[in-house]
């Protein structure tokens, strides 16, 4: 009976060539409904006269395509979350500027999602090729419920990036509008309108909106600071403060702020094309050098087979 249930339980070749198939089906089904989804929830609504359209990441279209189980799921794990890690994913969010479309509760019940996504997906995948393995389940687990918090650091990492890329054009802008004759808070409207779309106008847009909600400009810097925590933004608040304080001339502060942010910026570019060559080490190492020579040594080789010098 135990030769019988032994040969019951290994899959002959025609069957592993079966549930192979079944497998790469199903990822196939899987990725192309992802890719229709994807479009179909890119597709944006006619936007009203005077709207502006801001294009929103992939990843953030899956999570909101998620809502109706992540939602539900919020409401029962807010309760188990500490308030540090509250805070903390807050902060993250904050950054990569999406406190205004996701919570620190959905945050914590996407990942959760994910994790179990992940684990759904490994343990169909191995149970269709057969070699069911707990080890695999756990490991695509942990991968899938850490692969939010990687989305959300790559994200505030870009937003970071983009925000100093387009800092030195938005104060030539705010420069020019004040030396003109306008005051601040017109010429971060100037800048607002004209500028190209980013990140930074969406702060700037933001800075207008407290202001004509009552609040006093230099709060409204200062939550502008807090929300970017990046150090030339809180050095431009500051010194935009002290010299409304004491009613200095902007416009030199602003040129002399535009021009140092732009030699910043030419130092970060000349900081990551000397590392570029350091970062290519790894793939000639493990993916370049190999293949050539394996290319370069296999005519030698087999000459010195046919020859019989490596027998």
């Amino acid at each position: 009976m135990s030769a019988v249930a032994d040969e019951m339980a290994i899959p002959s070749d025609p069957d592993i060539l079966l549930w192979y198939g079944t497998a790469v089906c199903l990822v196939a089904a899987i990725m192309f409904g992802v890719l229709w989804l994807d479009g179909f929830l890119s597709v944006r609504p006619p936007s009203q006269p005077g709207a502006r359209e801001r294009s929103v990441s992939g990843p953030l279209r899956w999570w909101r395509a998620m809502a109706w189980l992540i939602d539900p799921l919020s409401v029962h794990l807010a309760p188990l979350l500490t308030a540090r890690w509250r805070f903390g994913a807050a902060d993250r969010l904050r950054r990569a500027g999406f406190e205004m479309v996701l919570g620190a509760d959905q945050f914590a019940a996407g990942k959760l999602v994910s994790g179990l996504i992940a684990a759904g997906l490994a343990s169909l995948s191995s149970m269709a090729l057969g070699y069911g393995s707990t080890v695999a389940i756990l490991v695509a687990s942990a991968i899938g419920f850490w692969l939010p918090d990687a989305w959300l650091r790559d994200c505030a990492a870009a937003r970071r990036n983009r925000v100093l890329r387009e800092l030195p054009f938005y104060l030539d802008v705010i420069t020019l509008s004040i030396e003109s004759g306008l005051n601040l808070s017109s010429a971060l409207a100037q800048a607002a309108d004209k500028g190209p779309m980013g990140p930074l106008r969406d702060e700037f847009e933001r800075v207008l909106r407290d202001l004509r909600a009552g609040r006093t400009r230099a709060l409204a810097l200062r939550a502008l600071a807090e929300r970017l925590a990046i150090p030339a933004i809180g050095s431009l608040v500051a010194a935009l403060i002290v010299a409304e304080q004491q009613g200095s001339a902007l416009a030199p502060l602003l040129r002399a702020q535009s021009e140092q942010r732009r030699n910043e910026r030419f130092q970060r570019a000349e900081k990551l094309a000397m590392e570029a060559p350091v970062k290519m080490l790894l793939p000639l190492l493990v993916f370049i050098f190999p293949c050539t020579f394996v290319i370069l040594l296999f005519p030698i080789v087999g000459r010195l087979l046919m020859e019989g010098w490596l027998r």
